[in-house]
């Protein structure tokens, strides 16, 4: 009787040992799972296209050429453009 209850204990031993480390595994595995989808979740927040600018308000045909010709004539004026560019330049603008 001695060597049976020996067995019978070293079975219950083991089958709580077993239960035990099965149930430490599948935590530590829903853990790691659990952390993979947040990364996966900040990896595609942090490489996701920023949202694309408004397009700007429109503006009347003639700002847009008033605004043109002024810088061109602060680059003519600052030496950057000679008198021929800026003329052709001009011409284009105006149409």
């Amino acid at each position: 009787m001695g060597l049976l209850r020996g067995v019978a204990r070293t079975a219950a031993v083991a089958g709580t040992a077993t239960a035990v480390s099965n149930r430490v595994s599948r935590r530590q595995a829903g853990r790691w799972a659990q952390q993979e989808e947040q990364q996966q979740v900040q990896q595609q927040q942090q490489y996701a296209p920023p949202p694309a600018a408004p397009p700007p308000p429109p503006a009347d045909d003639m700002t847009v050429k008033m605004d043109q010709l002024k810088q061109l004539g602060d680059l003519k004026a600052q030496g950057v453009l000679t008198e021929e560019e800026f003329e052709a330049q001009k011409r284009k603008i105006l149409g």
